[in-house]
């Protein structure tokens, strides 16, 4: 039996990703990764799932714009094999869970600590909570009970380190899913990050990448009422995003990239600002796609939308 694992592909997907891995080869079935994001992921099913007799999708937000769609296909792929959703970002309005689904779903923690849960339940070796950790630290979710008590079990020096090598590796790969691949199978052996060579290096290579985005956003930043952006910046949006939030000193920071006609934007606020619900709200009205977590999402609009787009912000974030 083959199933298809559609994953984001930071460290929580990756690492969710290689935590299905290894229980799929536990149980004697193949599996196949395919790297994926909420606006892509309709097409991806599509276009990969028919093959695979299983469907295990990780870390993957629900798109508001495709949502109806979206459940629709996963509605039918689940009527003749197994669809195991597991997620932790907030879900679009009116949302409900097809009945053939498996949903595992909750706010609390990242997606990975959600996919060890559930398959340790299941009978997957305890001694891969480690690689959970791994992708807790990397999405910054690493203040729960669950993470707290398996972090107890293991040397926390050694953790840091190791969902560091990870995540800064995984950043300087970008859209490199062959490579991704190779990282899923490494840790799906239980392999410790620092023991692959190519990850090391990627790693290592990008810190000196992200000191250089930092001091070029801090004098690149700009700023209009509440939030501050950056257009290109030669580095991670996301951090970027968030570099433009402290030197902008605003509520949200934003980093756009191009993309075509398009810009994809990572955006980063703070307790006050609900990022998931005001992108939710500016999509339906504008017909864009955004949503993400409360204090971390992301959007993607044509570039003519951009100051239309920015116009909405600021007015929700006063």
């Amino acid at each position: 039996m083959v199933w298809a694992i559609f994953a984001h592909g930071d460290s929580d997907g990756v690492s969710s990703a290689a935590l299905v891995s290894a229980f799929l080869e536990w149980r004697g079935q193949e599996s196949r990764v395919v790297f994926t994001h909420p606006v892509g992921l309709l097409n991806d099913l599509r276009e990969f799932a028919d093959s695979c007799e299983g469907l295990f999708v990780v870390d993957v937000a629900l798109d508001e714009l495709h949502m109806s769609e979206l459940l629709r296909v996963l509605s039918v792929f689940s009527e003749n094999r197994v669809v195991i959703y597991v997620d932790h970002h907030p879900v679009p309005e009116g949302f409900e869970v097809p009945k053939s689904l498996v949903w595992i779903h909750d706010l609390c923690c990242s997606a990975s600590e959600l996919t060890f849960r559930y398959l340790s339940g299941l009978g997957l070796d305890l001694e891969y909570s480690r690689v959970a950790l791994y992708g807790a630290l990397g999405d910054y979710l690493d203040e729960t009970s669950w993470v707290k008590h398996e972090m107890s079990r293991w040397d926390r020096r050694a953790v840091y380190l190791e969902a560091g090598i990870l995540t800064q590796g995984l950043e300087g790969s970008r859209r490199d899913y062959e490579f991704k691949r190779r990282v899923v199978s490494h840790l799906a052996s239980n392999k410790l990050p620092s023991t692959m060579n190519e990850l090391v290096e990627k790693s290592l290579i990008q810190a000196v990448k992200d000191e250089n985005l930092r001091i070029w956003v801090k004098n690149n930043v700009v700023r209009h009422g509440g939030v501050s952006y950056v257009v290109n910046p030669p580095g991670s949006i996301g951090r970027a995003a968030n570099y433009a939030k402290i030197y902008g000193e605003a509520r949200v920071g934003i980093a756009a990239e191009e993309r075509g006609d398009i810009y994809v934007m990572s955006l980063r606020g703070g307790p006050e600002v609900d990022l998931n619900k005001v992108l939710r709200e500016i999509s339906r009205k504008l017909g864009i796609h955004g949503g993400g977590h409360p204090v971390a999402a992301g959007a993607r609009v044509k570039k003519e939308q951009f100051q239309e787009f920015l116009g909405e912000l600021i007015e929700r974030v006063k």
